[in-house]
């Protein structure tokens, strides 16, 4: 598999969160405790997103907000409209701190005053933790404005349609449309002339060093030689090298060891897995090398990270 399905792959702890809000201005609410990523689209009408005390920003009809800052944001009709709830531990307060007891569905996972006039959004959340998480959210600033384009359009109308719908199976299909619309903003974002993808994102799209990539993430456990995957990608051993290097920044082994690091930094975290078993799920044939190459990586020992996060 591809980098970024690896990494979108390993790091969503749980299923996302979707719901849909049908709201006539005026209106406002803050999210106090926000996920690591939220995925927010304007589908009608407008609206600004403001994150903390910094300037608001505006969203169209069909822009998309990736928003990635560790504090609260607010969603509004417009930048002067005050808040009128805050979302804290899945709960909705008045902003005096008084808890809203009920909260009225227009639909199922959709809520609001309903139309005419209305602006409707869609947002979806992801609770994601861990190194591995952290690669996937260095992909992007504190907010990421997608504007509105055919592709994510599409996507965008059948998360809708189905955010609505109430049958068998419905978390699963909105969880897979969820991140369908992220990875279609994620390669919008990334494409645009201003923004700085990591080096592993840019690498991929050259044939010969996106398919090591591949190759690495597919299977970390194996024995790995520069001269094994030169030979794979149909190179000679000194130019894949000096070429991986040149794109990715670092030496393909180099690499290897960074990502079988963060794969284990999870696993030792997430499992009760001994080291020895998590050594050998990353390469580690001998638990002492894996101890010694984790601890030069992470600063402290397999047991110690165990212990300590």
């Amino acid at each position: 598999m591809d980098v970024l399905t690896d990494l979108l792959h390993r790091a969503r702890a749980q299923n996302a969160l979707v719901r849909q809000l049908i709201q006539r201005p005026p209106w406002a609410m803050t999210y106090a405790d926000a996920p690591p990523l939220t995925v927010a689209a304007t589908l009608g009408g407008q609206a600004s997103i403001r994150l903390g005390d910094s300037a608001p920003t505006r969203l169209a009809a069909g822009d998309i907000a990736l928003i990635t800052a560790p504090g609260g944001y607010t969603i509004a009709d417009d930048p002067a409209t005050p808040p009128q709830f805050v979302i804290r531990d899945g709960r909705k307060y008045l902003p005096t701190g008084e808890p809203v007891d009920s909260v009225p569905e227009l639909a199922p996972r959709t809520y609001g005053t309903g139309l005419p006039g209305a602006t409707v959004m869609l947002r979806g959340a992801y609770e994601l933790r861990g190194d591995v998480a952290a690669r996937l959210l260095e992909l992007l600033p504190p907010l990421a404005i997608v504007p509105a384009g055919p592709r994510t359009r599409a996507a965008l109308d059948l998360l809708s349609a189905e955010t609505a719908r109430d049958e068998p199976g419905q978390d699963a299909v909105l969880a897979r449309l969820l991140d369908l619309v992220l990875v279609i903003a994620l390669r919008a974002w990334c494409a645009r002339p201003e923004t700085t993808p990591p080096a592993w994102y840019r690498a991929m799209a050259d044939p010969a060093i996106g398919e090591a990539l591949r190759l690495l993430h597919e299977d970390p456990a194996h024995r790995w030689t520069v001269a094994g995957l030169a030979a794979k990608v149909g190179m000679s051993r000194a130019a894949f090298a000096q070429r991986f290097a040149a794109l990715v920044g670092r030496p393909p082994l180099g690499y290897l060891t960074d990502w079988r690091m963060t794969l284990a930094a999870d696993l030792l975290r997430d499992t009760r897995q001994t080291v020895s078993t998590v050594a050998r799920r990353v390469g580690y044939g001998d638990p002492f090398a894996f101890s010694v190459a984790f601890k030069r990586a992470r600063g402290r020992t397999p047991s110690d990270w165990r212990g300590n996060v």
